[in-house]
């Protein structure tokens, strides 16, 4: 396995004009596999939030689901930590593929609980369930690291702010297709396993149709990603362009041991700062984005149309998202702090506004697309910040552990757990207040960054 694994051997270093085309060419190539490669990861990821409406008549509860709904959020966020010491030393076009793959057959034996066990047997079903939820996490924490270890390696940290808002639009895309093809999925291959039996059809929509799909782009992937521009016979990115970061030596080309990457990652104290501020800022976007299913349906929304209440979100972050990250760039001057702190203070004027009209259901989905335009550009932000402070041969991890904060205590803890027991015991109301909270918090833990961000600024002058 791990053989299989190995980084490819550099290939003696091209120049000239035909290696620059070359590198233009692959850049744009790799760019585009490890796109299309992460948006299929969110092909099979939240699933389950769509069929958490679905499965109340089976007799499951909303406390009960929050846990398994969690169990993804806890393996993801402790594979995106493990798994990205593996991807800093792993072919990141082997690594990829091989983790979505993996996700997906994951995501298939979903249909298992509810079509074994059902109700009679609740408490094996709710088990299985959090299994299989806790291996889908697992498998889909094998996406964001080499992804983050294609981008420190093929874009440079003076272009990079750009080129990653665009790329994390990649799981706006996938995020938003889970919806559409919940729905479809049912309508057009619901039948073909249940027969008149129309409860079950869900099962076909959120697990195995975008479980299938997710194999296909899997294939695609891997043949679009290369690993790094020396195994293509080019030099690194900062020879080509001349752009060397703070961070940058030639050590930073070398395969670092497991103890090297994490005594790198786990000393700075900014990366903790991040880490944290990105707890709460995915507390936000999943205690949204998880539970507006099944705020819409109580509210009498079809679950149709809460399928498409979560496309709306999602797409709504994609031009959220490349603004932020221009912003960043060209208005900031590279400092990723401030635009993070501007947009989730936006975000909780929406939050209010969504709380005070919950009866309202224009309302509702206006405040969820512009929760959506605004929250995912510190999502992505806060990505870049750790590329930003970490050598690149330990890019993956840093990236590692902000995501492990993020969806084990961000997600797992707070969005999923906390806010499941909170609605459940004492109303939406009081879930609307700890995101408001946690808003100020992911505020607060940024401030904390500036003054290392005046430092980066400075030297990539």
């Amino acid at each position: 396995m791990w053989k299989f694994l190995t980084p490819p051997a550099f290939k003696a270093e091209q120049s000239g004009p035909e290696a620059d085309a070359r590198y233009r060419k692959l850049g744009w190539q790799v760019f585009l596999g490890i796109f299309i490669g992460y948006a299929g990861f969110y092909i099979v990821r939240k699933n389950f939030s769509m069929a958490i409406p679905m499965l109340a008549p089976f007799g499951f509860e909303k406390d009960e689901l929050g846990i398994v709904l969690s169990m993804n959020a806890i393996a993801y966020g402790f594979s995106k930590f493990i798994m990205a010491s593996v991807s800093d030393r792993s072919n990141a076009r082997r690594f990829l593929p091989l983790g979505l793959v993996l996700a997906a057959l994951s995501m298939m034996f979903m249909i298992v609980p509810v079509q074994c066990m059902g109700p009679e047997h609740k408490g094996w079903a709710i088990a299985l369930m959090a299994a299989l939820n806790f291996l889908v996490g697992w498998f889909n924490g094998m996406g964001w690291p080499p992804c983050g270890r294609v981008m420190t390696h093929w874009f440079s940290i003076k272009e990079r702010g750009t080129w990653m808002s665009v790329w994390n639009c990649a799981h706006n895309v996938g995020g938003a297709l889970v919806g559409p093809m919940a729905v479809y999925g049912a309508m057009w291959f619901g039948s073909w396993f249940y027969g008149a039996d129309t409860q079950r059809y869900f099962l076909i929509g959120t697990y195995l149709f975008p479980a299938c799909v997710a194999i296909l782009v899997a294939i695609v992937a891997y043949s679009l990603i290369r690993d790094t521009p020396q195994s293509c016979g080019l030099p690194s990115i900062e020879k080509w362009r001349g752009d060397y970061s703070d961070t940058y030596s030639d050590k930073a080309e070398e395969v670092l041991s497991t103890k090297e990457i994490f005594r790198t990652v786990l000393s700075n104290r900014f990366l903790w700062y991040i880490a944290f501020a990105n707890a709460f800022v995915y507390m936000v976007r999943y205690g949204c984005l998880d539970w507006a299913p099944t705020i819409l349906t109580e509210k009498g929304i079809d679950i149709k149309e809460a399928g498409w209440a979560y496309f709306a979100y999602e797409m709504a972050a994609i031009p959220g998202t490349i603004i932020c990250g221009w912003l960043s760039d060209h208005v900031f001057k590279g400092r990723r702090a401030i635009p993070t702190i501007l947009f989730m203070a936006v975000v909780a004027v929406f939050i209010f506004i969504y709380w005070q009209n919950l009866d309202n259901i224009n309302v509702v989905i206006a405040c969820l697309i512009g929760i959506g335009f605004f929250i995912y550009g510190p999502v992505m932000l806060i990505g870049v910040q750790a590329l930003d402070l970490a050598p690149k041969n330990a890019a993956g991890t840093a990236a590692g552990l902000t995501g492990f904060m993020g969806y084990v205590l961000g997600t797992a803890l707070l969005a999923n757990v906390v806010i499941g027991f909170v609605s459940e015991h004492a109303g939406w109301g009081w879930t609307f207040i700890l995101l408001i909270a946690a808003c100020v918090m992911a505020i607060f833990f940024m401030m904390l960054t500036y003054s290392k961000e005046q430092y980066l600024v400075k030297n990539k002058k």
